[in-house]
């Protein structure tokens, strides 16, 4: 025994063991496994040398793998091993070589390090943790969302406050010299003064601070304060228009590169997670659960909502094959009612569209009036001043309810009556902007330059001195009364609901419950918000402060009333399906283009205030500055600006973006075939299964008959 090596014998089923010490009479008495092939019998020493082969091989193998070695799948003997086997063969790596891959360690570690740090510093890290955990990724999605908002903002004032406003305060400080490109025009054009009413009372300078006119106007939150100068020095020349320009179209390209790719590092979790074809009841079953939740009344809500969401899958089938076994009248029926329905909703919308014109257009009558009995009264004036946003928030906070009661009408599907309804809220919102603008610009215009007041000056000098200005004021408006109108349903309506909630036992009452915390409807009003924001910077450059400072504190009111007011929905929002509403705000920011563009080529800049006053249009002054350059750079700057230059570029722009498409086809091909992949892959599983059941259930019946172990029968009986 002693001077014996052991040998490897096999088991009952005919595997060889090692280190089992079997007698070989033991062992011939034991019938042999007919599948199994006879396997070598090798000494302790021979397998640790075979061992010890295989690793070498696969520490070799790894050795010129570029991960560190901490991230191999090796034992610390062999990382020790490569680490002397790179060391010794240092000396032959040049030194080139060698400071790059210094450089590329350092860089690795540095940037390992910065996230480390960004961690820590990263705003409103701590409270968003605790939204996760209280309430679920999806509620949590809302406030990065918001998060999102204010970090733009904020770029977008230190983009203006850096090449605007702080270039202005300077140069009028220090007095450099300036040079004006004012020209001399029609003396009827240059009539504007905004502080003409004299003395006033107390209520008007409050009035001034929420209209934004007065005092306000003159400072430097509005376009009509700053001037139209080229600040010279000995070596430097700054040009005040062309900087508000560039800067205009900078923070633009800003915020479209930034929600971009944003856009895109959520895409693919979406297009996964949102698709209902891999096994949606096993992914809601197995991997639908919030692990971030760790409070006892959220995980209460998130197993009612689980339970809801297979219970409404459920219904959608049930739904589904209710579709498919209608008969042709049935159809018919349905289709004319959702078309009746469609007829009602345009009709809705384009009732709350026509108020939302008149409203502006008798408040811009009633505001231009110089002897109006608005200017003596303050409730009575700033309901005029507020009367446009007062229809606009009305209209979209009465419709979505009817456009909710009408989609449960039409009998589409749970998912598409979701849809249909944010859609519909969507277009509410966006247009009801574009038809205040639509007013306000008809009334610049005089509908088409047809009255003779907008053929003198190119607008309507008469009512609006400074144009500019009038809308800036417009948006500085729509923006505090998003403000106010958050705060008034928090403290009116969401605090008051909770304390009549808690404090009254009427079953009609608790039927109506707690305020829900609704993601979309939020998501909503914030990129409304924005959208107001990304058009009103132009015309108003310190709006985007104005609007960080609004959305920092509306941060900390919802986070209060989500706490303290509100409870989650119902049916919960997946943090994935944020995707949608980062789509919405890219179409939110391609709107603001329009009435920007169109303000900076076709509308005539106003005569009186502005940095563009005097010019025939504000593109004008980009041809201007390129003038005042050397040759060789304005050839090459209006070399760019021609059609031998756009129009290669644009075909090649073309191609690019065929190239694109067909990539995306392609990716999309191969997702389509990862499905079914995965499709066959489940059924495979199911057949594996369904084969170990049946063979466990034969062993069973056949120990029961002989009374011995399954694999004593099958190693007796192999045929």
């Amino acid at each position: 025994m002693g001077g014996e090596e052991e040998e490897d014998y096999p088991d009952e089923a005919g595997f060889y063991l090692p280190g089992t010490v079997l007698s070989k009479p033991e062992f011939a008495s034991q019938p042999a496994f007919p599948m199994q092939p006879p396997q070598p019998r090798r000494s302790q020493g021979e397998r640790a040398g075979v061992q010890q082969q295989q690793q070498d091989w696969t520490a070799q193998g790894l050795e010129g793998d570029s991960r560190p070695l901490k991230e191999l799948p090796l034992s610390l003997l062999e990382k020790r091993r490569i680490r002397e086997r790179q060391q010794r063969r240092v000396p032959k790596i040049s030194s080139w070589h060698s400071w790059k891959e210094g450089q590329r360690r350092s860089t690795r570690r540095f940037r390992e390090r910065a996230a480390e740090t960004f961690q820590y510093v990263e705003m409103w890290r701590d409270s968003l943790h605790r939204i996760e955990g209280h309430f679920g990724s999806g509620i949590q999605s809302y406030f990065s969302f918001l998060r999102f908002l204010v970090l733009i903002n904020f770029a977008t004032f230190l983009l203006i406050g850096g090449f605007i406003v702080i270039p202005t305060v300077a140069f009028e400080a220090l007095s450099f010299n300036k040079t004006s490109n004012v020209t001399a025009g029609d003396p009827s054009c240059l009539m504007y003064n905004p502080l003409h009413r004299g003395l006033t009372n107390f209520h008007e300078y409050v009035m001034d601070l929420l209209s934004g006119t007065g005092y306000i106007e003159l400072t430097y939150m509005f376009y009509g304060f700053y001037e139209n100068t080229v600040v010279e020095m000995i070596a430097f020349s700054y040009n005040i228009p062309l900087a508000y320009l560039i800067t205009t179209l900078f923070y633009f390209l800003l915020s479209l590169v930034w929600t971009v790719v944003r856009c895109v590092n959520g895409f693919k979790q979406s297009l996964v997670s949102e698709d209902s074809t891999l096994s949606n009841y096993s992914l809601k079953v197995f991997v639908g659960w919030d692990f971030c939740i760790g409070e006892e009344t959220a995980v209460r809500l998130r197993q009612n909502s689980l339970r809801y969401e297979l219970k409404t899958d459920l219904e959608e089938e049930a739904l589904q094959r209710k579709q498919a076994a209608r008969t042709r009248c049935q159809r018919a029926r349905i289709y004319t009612l959702r078309a009746v329905l469609h007829l009602l909703v345009l009709a809705l919308l384009a009732g709350a569209f026509y108020c939302i014109y008149r409203a502006t257009e008798f408040s811009q009558y009633l505001l231009n009036q110089e002897d109006s009995v608005v200017r003596s009264n303050f409730f009575l004036g700033l309901l005029v001043q507020y009367l446009p946003s007062i229809t606009i928030t009305a209209a979209t906070t009465i419709l979505p309810i009817f456009f909710n009661i009408i989609s449960l009408l039409e009998k589409y599907s749970l998912s598409w009556e979701i849809k249909l309804a944010l859609i519909r809220s969507v277009f509410l919102r966006l247009a009801s902007l574009v038809i205040l603008l639509y007013s306000l610009w008809t009334q610049i215009t005089c509908n088409g330059w047809e009255w003779p007041g907008c053929q003198t000056c190119g607008y309507n000098h008469e009512k609006y001195q400074c144009w500019e200005t009038r809308l800036g004021q417009e948006m500085y408006k729509l923006a505090v009364f998003d403000f106010l109108t958050v705060l008034v349903m928090i403290l009116l309506v969401d605090f008051p609901r909770k304390m009549i909630v808690e404090h009254c036992s009427c079953k009609l009452i608790q039927f109506w419950g707690q305020q829900e915390f609704l993601v979309p409807a939020n998501v909503l009003d914030l990129i409304y918000g924005q959208t107001v924001c990304w058009i009103g910077t132009f015309f108003c450059p310190l709006l985007p402060l104005l609007n960080t400072i609004k959305y920092f504190l509306i941060f900390y009111l919802k986070k209060m009333t989500l706490i303290k007011n509100c409870r989650p929905a119902k049916r919960t929002f997946r943090a994935s399906s944020s995707n949608f509403f980062l789509v919405v705000l890219l179409f939110g920011l391609a709107l603001s283009w329009v009435p920007i563009l169109y303000s900076i080529f076709v509308i005539t800049p106003s005569k009186t205030c502005g940095p563009f006053r005097g010019e025939p249009s504000i593109w004008d002054t980009v041809p201007r500055a390129v003038q005042t350059l050397s040759r060789v750079p304005q050839e090459f700057l209006f070399f760019i600006g021609s059609q031998a230059f756009l129009v290669p570029f644009f075909l090649l722009l073309c191609i690019f973006i065929l190239y694109l498409l067909a990539l995306a086809s392609s990716y999309e091909q191969l997702v389509k075939e990862l499905k079914v992949y995965l499709q066959m892959e489940g059924q495979d599983k199911y057949f594996l299964v369904k084969q170990i059941r049946d063979l466990s259930a034969a062993n069973n019946t056949r120990k029961e008959d002989h009374g011995d172990s399954g694999w004593d029968h099958v190693l007796r009986n192999p045929l």
